[in-house]
């Protein structure tokens, strides 16, 4: 079975002068779809193909990781976008964002000095982590926080191709156009909604400081590339398939 994306849900210059069509056209059909292409030549006839993007997240290593974290990551990218975008979120994402920063305003702080900060290509997320704390975190290249546990709410592509065409080298007026005008918090706010219940049982915190989110950083990478990593992923995989509870 091979591995599909969504249509976008607007048309390719819904979102300018932002994101213009022609970096849209480009980022979508160019770069998405040939992450896809790639991804179900890698895994055609394999076991692989029978697994979900979460799953292959969680388990592959290599080109198969990167092709199907890069499909999960720019679909998800999409939906945290949306026509007349931007601004503060609404009442229910806000009263989890405002305890856990300090305030609206220190959480755009922290998120744009994630995505600003990021050295070369990756990612810039807000996530529920599985003890029920919203973080800012950066990711490096194809890394997604599915691969410790945490529960992505917003993303933000900061790899140069999501924004050359508009704003050249210029990454941090891409930024602040995306908080300003693009963001969907629409869709942070379901994401919320539907986090595990074992995150959402939780208080809602956060860790409001910077010290301290750039060592679960670190933390949280070395893990997803370490031998540890793998064996906790062979071990999900394993209890997936007896129907059993993860241990």
């Amino acid at each position: 079975m091979a591995f599909e994306i969504a249509p976008l849900s607007y048309v390719k210059d819904a979102l300018a002068p932002a994101m213009s069509a022609a970096t849209l056209e480009l980022h979508y059909e160019k770069h998405h779809k040939g992450y896809l292409d790639k991804l179900n030549k890698l895994t055609k006839a394999t076991p692989q193909e029978q697994l979900s993007l979460e799953e292959l997240i969680r388990t592959a290593k290599g080109d198969v990781f990167n092709n199907a974290a890069q499909v999960w990551n720019h679909s998800f990218f999409w939906r945290c976008m949306r026509p007349k975008g931007g601004g503060q979120p609404g009442r229910e994402l806000l009263a989890a964002i405002e305890p856990a920063f300090g305030s609206f305003e220190q959480f755009r702080k922290r998120f744009a000095e994630a995505a600003n900060g990021e050295f070369g290509s990756g990612w810039a997320w807000l996530t529920l982590d599985a003890g029920g704390a919203l973080r800012v975190t950066s990711s490096d290249d194809a890394e997604n926080p599915l691969q410790r546990g945490a529960t992505p709410l917003l993303t933000l592509d900061v790899w140069e191709h999501a924004y050359y065409l508009d704003y050249k080298n210029e990454r941090a007026r891409y930024v602040e156009a995306f908080l300003d005008r693009l963001v969907c918090w629409e869709f942070a706010a379901e994401n919320l909604r539907a986090a595990p219940e074992a995150a959402r049982s939780e208080r809602v915190r956060g860790e409001g400081d910077p010290e301290a989110d750039r060592r679960y950083r670190e933390e949280a990478t070395a893990f997803a590339r370490s031998p540890r990593a793998e064996t906790a992923a062979r071990e999900a995989a394993r209890d997936e398939e007896r129907g059993g509870e993860p241990r």
